[in-house]
């Protein structure tokens, strides 16, 4: 496979961006407009949500953040059980299609003033992204790591296929593989970082595929190229064995530079 390199023979950074559906929280509360604040709250923290969508009409679509809460209800000495969702919601609501680059998050966050966008997909509302997903998330370092995965949903079940990952962070990673995996499709992942006695084994679901090819003359006979997953299911040992990989990559890129 190519790779481009820097002029210390080490694999040089991918410059292609992260889209709004690999940062995003997926799912997204919807209630109607006479539900009660308190009960909006309740759903927050149940589903530990940063909002709720209020769609009081069809016409007429609002949003309750925890902000709206403290300040238009708690702070006005107002009981949130008395008052009803449509009453407090913030309007406009700004959204961003999934497949848009995070560059664009950032911009219009800042022209509306948002902490947070609704995210569609074919204008359906699929998922949440704010401003501490844009502060915190990791970036995605090149790697050329062997692993395998077992995909879920398709037939046969459960059968190992040989990857490898081309992209990794503890959100998510990019593969190249042979393997069937459709959009949506569930996977359990399995590699060992450089230099690690024990395997990392990860659950993931499929996000994309297709769009993030390596090179299109890739050895590999997956000719749609890069596979997009996103980590459901990540331990506190295989977090820290990621996290510290990354942290050893940057810091020898650092010293490189």
């Amino acid at each position: 496979m190519c790779r481009a390199t820097d002029e210390s023979g080490n694999a040089a950074d991918d410059n292609r961006p992260l889209l709004v559906i690999h940062l995003m929280t997926p799912g997204v509360i919807q209630i109607p407009g006479d539900v009660s604040v308190g009960e909006a709250a309740r759903l927050m923290q149940e589903e530990e949500a940063p909002c709720v969508l209020i769609k009081d009409t069809e016409t007429k679509i609002g949003i309750i953040t925890h902000t709206d809460i403290v300040y238009k209800v708690v702070a006005q000495g107002l009981n949130p059980d008395d008052i009803e969702a449509r009453r407090v919601m913030s309007r406009p609501v700004q959204f961003v299609e999934f497949d848009r680059p995070i560059e664009e998050v950032t911009t219009a966050m800042a022209s509306a003033g948002a902490p947070l966008l609704i995210v569609t997909r074919h204008h359906q509302p699929v998922g949440v992204i704010t401003a501490h997903d844009l502060v915190f998330s990791p970036k995605r370092y090149r790697s050329d790591i062997k692993g395998s995965v077992k995909v879920y949903n398709e037939k046969p079940e459960g059968v190992t296929y040989p990857v490898v990952i081309t992209q990794l962070s503890h959100l998510g990673a990019f593969l190249e593989s042979a393997a069937p995996m459709p959009p949506g499709a569930t996977l359990t992942l399995e590699f060992f970082l450089p230099g690690a006695k024990r395997p990392v084994a990860l659950e993931a679901t499929v996000l994309s595929k297709g769009e993030l090819s390596e090179t299109p003359n890739t050895a590999r006979s997956n000719p749609a190229g890069g596979i997009a997953v996103r980590f459901t299911d990540v331990s506190v040992s295989d977090q820290s064995q990621i996290s510290a990989w990354i942290i050893r990559t940057r810091s020898r890129k650092l010293g490189e530079a």
